[in-house]
């Protein structure tokens, strides 16, 4: 099934302006959520805000919107002023600079998008591609849109463009606010590690390997209770133990030669097919 464009809207640097299309990168599974419920008659709670200065029930008529500038000092602004400040929704895309794409750290990453070319703006589309691939760069642009501004990174995926939101410097903590502490490692534990990294390695992603087996329980288990049956709790998993670093490594390589010994042992054990057919004798 092609894909649905969610908007669209022009590329551009310089004098070079791109027609363009925005399509959804990705479609997030639903979280599985739980309404409050009366536990008496099982109908569903309505949601209610109560001013606890005046102890009474407040109508939406009766809000207004407010920034807590100090503790428990608000101001108000009404929607028209909240609207006013707000980013315009722009249709242009600007670039402001090509970047090395490697030297982009993910941890910026936030929602991606697909770029498309729209009607006439096939080839200028393509050519920017091309350029980007081969000089390694990725391209820097700004982009407007629900009322904020947005930094975005372009860059090229096999023949199209992926746009990916940013975060911005000061949305990304520094990982130097992190207690990490000053261990000291042995060769000896480094060589296991290695080890144990290489044994399960692999030169591919293969998102089709993973699912969310938390979402899928969630499922299963609501689909037992709509059936009619109970629900038994898990047994708890037993609380991790710190250990001797080195008798856990050498403890997880064994573990994993042992399951490649036995997986070769089955597959030994499987009767080779033939083909020579068995002919019978006339007696």
């Amino acid at each position: 099934m092609a894909a649905r464009s969610i908007g669209n809207g022009t590329l551009s640097f310089g004098m070079v302006s791109i027609p363009i299309r925005m399509y959804a990168a990705g479609e997030s599974a639903s979280a599985v959520s739980f309404n409050l419920l009366h536990a008496k008659c099982k109908s569903r709670l309505k949601q209610q805000y109560v001013c606890p200065k005046d102890d009474e029930i407040v109508p939406r008529d009766q809000m207004v919107k407010g920034f807590e500038f100090s503790k428990d000092q608000y101001v108000s602004f009404t929607d028209e002023e909240i609207k006013a400040m707000a980013e315009e929704t722009q249709k242009a895309i600007e670039i402001t600079e090509f970047v090395p794409a490697a030297k982009v750290d993910p941890v910026y990453f936030d929602g991606a998008y697909y770029l498309g070319p729209d009607k006439g703006g096939e080839k200028a589309y393509k050519l920017i591609n091309e350029a980007m691939r081969q000089t390694g760069r990725a391209a820097l642009a700004k982009w407007a849109a629900r009322g904020k501004q947005y930094l975005v990174l372009i860059r090229p995926v096999g023949n199209g463009l992926v746009m990916q939101q940013l975060l911005y410097k000061d949305e990304v903590r520094p990982i130097s606010e992190v207690p990490i502490g000053d261990a000291e490692l042995k060769d000896t534990e480094l060589k296991l590690a290695v080890q144990l990294v290489e044994q399960i390695a692999n030169d591919e992603f293969k998102p089709e390997n993973y699912e969310d087996e938390v979402r899928k329980r969630y499922h299963e288990a609501i689909q037992r209770k709509v059936e009619g049956q109970e629900i038994t709790a898990a047994p708890e998993a037993p609380k991790a133990q710190i250990i001797d670093l080195m008798e856990a490594l050498k403890a997880s390589l064994a573990a994993k030669n042992a399951a490649a010994s036995e997986a070769k042992a089955e597959a030994k054990a499987q009767p080779k097919a033939s083909g020579k057919k068995k002919t019978g004798t006339e007696g």
